[in-house]
This record gives C-alpha cells, structure tokens and sequence, in this order.
C-alpha cells in the first residue's frame, strides 16, 4: 500500500476571482497602456508633434495592454489587480496631465 505522500495531487481549482481579475487587466489594463503611450509620446525623443513617432506610440499601446492583461493574474485576488491597477492608473494619467503642462519647459 502507498503512502499518501507518493501520490500524485491533484490539481488547484480554478480561483473563482478570475473574472475579476481579468476584467481589470482589460479594462484598467488598457488605460494604464494608453496613458503611457501617451507619456512615451510628450516625452519621449521628438516631442509630441514628431511626424515619425505617431505610428509608434499607436502601436505602443497593443503590447503594453497584453503585458498588463497577462499580469493581472499574478495578484492574490480580484479587489489587489483592482486596487493596484487603479492606482497605477491614477498615477499615468497624473503624469500625462503634467507632462501636457504648458508650465513645464
């Protein structure tokens, strides 16, 4: 007779805050990649009205939003990728208000 011990586990169940957790990866997630493609944009070489930059930062936002999304699932539940990312985004959108500044040089 084998001992528990040497048996193989069975697997975790799925998390029921998956849900969550994916809707804030989407959503949060896609402002999160907007505001720093757009910080990418005012800061970044070239200012913002470089020609040759645009297309880029279009296209910035697509792999910042899926590295996000594909993250969202490492926090411990849904309300952390909620709390986390909210303040992420509060944090980019702050930023990108700064940098649209006409104060700064």
């Amino acid at each position: 007779m084998a001992d528990a011990s040497s048996l193989p586990k069975a697997p975790a169940p799925i998390r029921p805050d998956w849900w969550s957790k994916s809707l804030a990866g989407v959503v949060l997630g896609f402002a999160l990649a907007v505001a720093l493609s757009g910080l990418f944009a005012w800061i970044g070489p070239g200012g913002p009205t470089a020609v040759n930059k645009l297309q880029l930062v279009m296209w910035l936002v697509v792999p910042i939003w899926l590295g996000i999304a594909s993250a969202c699932f490492l926090f411990r539940d849904g309300r952390q990728a909620w709390l986390w990312l909210g303040g992420a985004n509060i944090l980019a959108h702050t930023a990108l208000l700064a940098a649209r500044s006409p104060l700064l040089p």
